[in-house]
């Protein structure tokens, strides 16, 4: 993959950094998948980021199986 350089704010920087950490990522990637959303134009990249979410949320069914009445139960 190629490197790039960019300049910038250090401030900006600074609260990119926190951010990044408290979602467990890092500048490179939130840069990245940013760059990937603004330009890139296949439908499916939602799709893509909802598996990943799913998979970084690291829940459990339990056994549990959900029938599709059960979505409508509040």
């Amino acid at each position: 993959m190629p490197n790039i350089t960019i300049s910038i704010d250090e401030k900006l920087l600074k609260f990119g950094r926190e951010y990044a950490e408290k979602h467990h990522t890092s500048v490179n990637a939130l840069i990245r998948n940013l760059l990937e959303r603004t330009v890139k134009t296949d439908s499916t990249l939602w799709l893509d980021e909802c598996f990943v979410l799913m998979d970084r949320a690291n829940a459990r069914s339990m056994g549990k199986r959900w029938k599709r009445e059960d979505l409508y139960d509040v």
